[in-house]
């Protein structure tokens, strides 16, 4: 599948950047193998996929790094091909720990640059990342996500990464780094599927220059704490009977939700033929009607709380606007 096809959206900024990408949370843990993560990645480069995210924490910077370098080596593609995004972690806030959190992203992934990063969560625990309370939540740094934005903005000016955006926020805390910055978020990335369609939150961004990024596009059933009681989009019959009218699977009936509603999509996938599936939904479109029958869904149901930080006074989901 040529990667001619992909959609570009464009940034406030005037990057452009691939509506479609792959996921790289948990993809490591789950093949349990270092090598077949690394050939995953170079099996997704292959396919056409150029928008990889990561994160610190993921604790796969390096392997990706291998993976998107010896592409590159072989003459498969260029790094001016790759939209690279990664993310500050939550005991990095402060903001003489930004740059060096970047730089250290920058060294695992074996470049000179990333694409896009953004600031994890907007709360900041405290840099011992082992440190709990007597009912085992994180502690507070006490620092507010303005400081980090101003050190986020630093990191642009430095030519370390060429866009910034935060993962996370909610409307009142968008407005707070609105109010403030002298670069504007690009992307505010969050949680999104039919169950939690985000429109509130989609509007409020679009009216401000920022596009969403919807992770968990299709309910991240593999997640640890995944009940067997609990609700799964991928089954939803709506889902199952668009994806039979369209001749399409059900994930590649999510995937194209997010992609025609203008939201950046970044599903999970580190097997070979899955990859492909969900790469491959540039020769359809969901009509108005399919997609209000996908927006139906909404109930506001989340299957990312971070439960050991909602005590935190910057804890997104207590003070939704």
């Amino acid at each position: 599948m040529a990667s001619n096809l992909m959609k570009m959206v464009k940034f406030n900024n005037g990057q452009l950047y691939p509506i479609l990408g792959l996921g790289t949370w948990q993809a490591s843990a789950i093949i349990d193998d270092s090598q077949q993560f690394i050939n995953s990645i170079k099996n997704a480069i292959d396919i056409g996929y150029r928008h990889f995210d990561c994160a610190a924490i993921y604790n796969n910077e390096k392997l990706l790094g291998k993976a998107i370098n010896d592409k590159i080596l072989e003459g498969v593609i260029k790094r001016d091909e790759l939209f690279i995004t990664s993310k500050l972690w939550n005991d990095k806030h402060r903001s003489e720990l930004v740059e060096e959190a970047l730089k250290n992203t920058l060294n695992d992934l074996c470049l000179s640059y990333v694409d896009l990063y953004l600031i994890h969560w907007p709360f900041g625990t405290s840099e011992d990342s082992n440190a709990t309370d007597s009912e085992g939540r994180l502690l507070s740094s006490g620092i507010s996500y303005l400081e980090t934005w101003k050190a986020m903005e630093a990191c642009v000016q430095k030519g370390l990464t060429k866009s910034i955006g935060v993962s996370n926020f909610n409307i009142k805390q968008l407005k707070d780094i609105l109010e403030i910055a002298t670069i504007k978020p690009v992307v505010n990335q969050v949680e999104c599927h039919p169950y939690l369609t985000q429109n509130k939150l989609k509007e409020f961004c679009e009216s401000n220059g920022i596009l969403l990024t919807g992770y968990a596009p299709l309910g991240s059933a593999k997640r640890s704490w995944a009940g067997p009681e609990e609700d799964a989009i991928l089954d939803e019959p709506i889902v199952k009977q668009l994806a039979e009218k369209h001749k399409k699977t059900n994930a590649q009936i999510l995937i194209k939700f997010q992609i025609q509603r203008g939201v950046i999509v970044i599903p999970k996938s580190s097997n070979p033929e899955r990859q492909k599936e969900n790469f491959d939904v540039w020769d359809f479109e969901l009509t108005t009607q399919d997609i209000g029958l996908l927006e139906s869904l909404n109930k506001n149901a989340r299957y990312f709380e971070f439960n050991t930080a909602k005590h935190l006074k910057d804890h997104p989901f207590l003070d939704e606007a």
